[in-house]
C-alpha cells in the first residue's frame, strides 16, 4: 500500500462558523469590528484603518483571508472531498506524471485512461520533470469544461490523446484494509463533516483486528468537532485539546465518546503534511499515551480559524484562537513528534511491522534476505526429521508490510526441507516478513518449541 497524491487541496484548517448581517458589497466595516474583537493578537488601529480588506488581511496571519461565496465553496469542498476533475490519483515519473489508478465512472474512467499511462502533456503543456502538484494545477479547473491529455502507454507504447470534460468528483473521505497479520488500516484523509461516522463503519469492516493503524499522513485538518470525536475512539484520550482564545482562560475540550473504540494497540501515521486537527488527534494522543506515533513531525500549524459569513455568501476566514495538547504542549510552529521516527515513505511499513513483532512471542529471528529476486522462493531446513503428512500450510505466512499476506505453496523436497513458493511474484523495491509459526511436529510427534521469523527485501 502506497502514499499517492491525488488531485484535490486540503485547507490546512480547523474551523467554526458564524453568521454576520452586512449588505455592502465588501464589508469592511464588519470586517474591522472583527479582527479588532475576535482575532487571536491585538492588531494596531493603523492596519485596522488601512482602506481594503485586503490590506487589513495582509497584516494578518496567513490563514486569515476573505473570500468570495465562490472561494468559499471551493474551501468546503476541499474538506469534504469534492473536487472538480478527471478523477485520477497521480505520482511524479521521470517521464512526466504516472496515473496509480483511476476513480471508477469518473471522467478518466469512462475516455479509458489505465493506472500505469504517464501524462506528458496537458492542454499541450509539458509535464515531463514538473511536480504533480503543476499537473494537478492543469488538469483541475471549472465544472463541464475540457481538458485534452497526451499520454504514454508503457504496456503498448502507444502515445495517445484523450480529451474529457472536468466533473464534480466526491473523493472517499475513509479508506481501510485489513492487512496481513489481521492488523486493521484506516486511512483518514480530511476531517469532514462525515468522518467519524465513516471510521466507525470502517472499524465495524474490520472487526476481529488484532491491532489497528490510523493514518493522517497528508491530513492537512478541517472541522474541530470531527477532531474531538477521532480522538473519542482512543479509549485513553479523555480530553481533545486545550484552546486559548482572546482574552479568554485556557479551556480544556474533552473528546466525544464512542462505543465503537480501538481496544487493541493502535499506531497513528503522521508526516510534515499531517495539519491543524490532525495535529490535535496526534498531539491529544500521544500525551495521553493513548496510541503510538509514527512517521516524521508535524506540520506544526496549532491554530483555530472561525468563519464568519455574510449575507452575500462572502466569509471571513479569522484566526480567533491557539490550540496545545490537553496538557498545554505548544503546536504552533513546533509540530508534534512522533513516538518512532521514520523515514519519509516508511511509516506504515514499520508501523505494520511493529504490529507484526508485537505478535510473535518468543520467536527466532533469522538473518534477513536482502535485494531477493521478485520470483524468490524460500528453502526452510529444519534439524530434526519431520512428520510432513499433514503438513499445516497456515503454518507459514509471507506478508507484504503495508500490505496484504501474499499466498504460497509448499513443497516437500525431503524428510527436513520444505521450499515455500509464492503463488505471485514478489513486487519490486517492497518488504516482506515470512513467518515460521511451531505448529509443525517432527516424527517422534515432539513439536516446534520456536517459531521464526525473517525480514525479506525485494530489488
Amino acid at each position: 500500500m502506497r502514499t499517492n497524491i491525488k488531485i484535490l487541496l486540503v485547507a490546512l484548517l480547523t474551523v467554526l462558523f458564524f453568521q454576520v448581517s452586512s449588505a455592502s458589497a465588501q464589508p469592511i466595516d464588519d470586517i474591522r469590528e472583527l479582527v479588532r474583537d475576535y482575532y487571536v493578537d491585538d492588531i494596531p488601529e493603523s492596519v485596522l484603518s488601512k482602506g481594503s480588506i485586503t490590506d487589513i488581511t495582509n497584516h494578518l496571519d496567513p490563514y486569515s483571508v476573505y473570500m468570495t461565496a465562490k472561494e468559499y465553496e471551493q474551501f468546503i469542498n476541499s474538506i469534504e472531498q469534492r473536487i472538480v476533475g478527471i478523477g485520477v490519483v497521480l505520482e511524479e515519473d521521470g517521464k512526466g506524471v504516472k496515473v496509480t489508478s483511476v476513480i471508477p465512472k469518473g471522467p478518466a474512467d469512462q475516455a479509458g485512461i489505465q493506472a500505469g499511462d504517464i501524462i506528458t502533456k496537458i492542454d499541450g503543456k509539458s509535464v515531463v520533470g514538473k511536480a504533480v502538484q503543476t499537473a494537478v494545477s492543469l488538469i483541475t479547473g471549472e465544472e463541464n469544461t475540457m481538458v485534452t491529455l497526451t499520454i504514454e502507454r508503457p504496456a503498448s507504447r502507444e502515445v495517445l490523446t484523450k480529451q474529457m470534460k472536468r466533473q464534480a468528483i466526491s473523493l472517499p473521505n475513509v479508506e481501510f484494509a485489513m492487512l496481513g497479520g489481521d492488523i486493521g488500516y484506516i486511512r483518514l484523509n480530511s476531517f469532514s463533516t462525515e468522518s467519524a461516522k465513516e471510521v466507525n463503519d470502517a472499524m465495524n469492516s474490520l472487526a476481529g483486528a488484532d491491532g489497528w493503524i490510523l493514518d493522517l499522513r497528508d491530513n492537512g485538518g478541517g472541522f474541530i468537532t470531527a477532531a474531538q470525536e477521532i480522538t473519542g475512539f482512543f479509549p485513553k484520550a479523555k480530553n481533545a485539546f486545550q484552546l486559548r482564545e482572546k482574552n479568554e482562560a485556557p479551556v480544556v475540550y474533552k473528546s466525544e465518546s464512542y462505543l465503537n473504540q480501538f481496544q487493541k494497540p493502535v499506531h497513528l501515521l503522521v508526516n510534515a503534511y499531517s495539519a491543524s486537527a490532525s495535529e490535535m488527534v496526534a498531539a491529544a494522543v500521544k500525551e495521553q499515551q493513548a496510541a503510538t506515533l509514527y512517521g516524521q513531525t508535524s506540520y506544526g500549524k496549532g491554530t483555530m480559524q472561525s468563519m464568519f459569513s455574510f449575507t452575500d455568501g462572502s466569509v471571513l476566514k479569522l484566526t480567533t484562537a491557539r490550540f496545545y495538547s490537553p496538557g498545554g504542549e505548544s503546536i504552533d510552529k513546533t509540530g508534534v513528534k512522533p513516538n518512532i521516527v521514520t523515514k519519509i515513505g516508511e511509516e506504515l511499513e514499520q508501523s505494520h511491522r511493529s504490529h507484526l513483532l508485537a505478535k510473535l512471542k518468543n520467536y527466532k529471528q533469522h538473518p534477513s534476505l536482502v535485494n531477493v529476486p521478485v520470483t524468490k522462493t524460500f528453502t526452510v531446513e529444519m534439524n530434526t526429521s519431520m512428520d510432513w503428512k499433514d503438513i499445516d500450510a497456515s503454518a507459514v505466512q509471507l506478508i507484504e508490510l503495508g500490505g496484504v499476506e501474499q499466498p504460497v505453496t509448499i513443497d516437500v523436497k525431503n524428510d527436513q526441507t520444505i521450499t515455500v513458493i509464492p503463488k505471485q511474484p514478489l513486487l519490486s523495491g517492497n518488504k516482506y516478513m515470512l513467518l515460521i509459526h511451531p505448529l509443525w511436529k517432527g516424527k517422534n510427534q515432539h513439536a516446534m518449541k520456536q517459531g521464526i521469523y525473517l525480514d525479506v527485501s525485494v530489488k
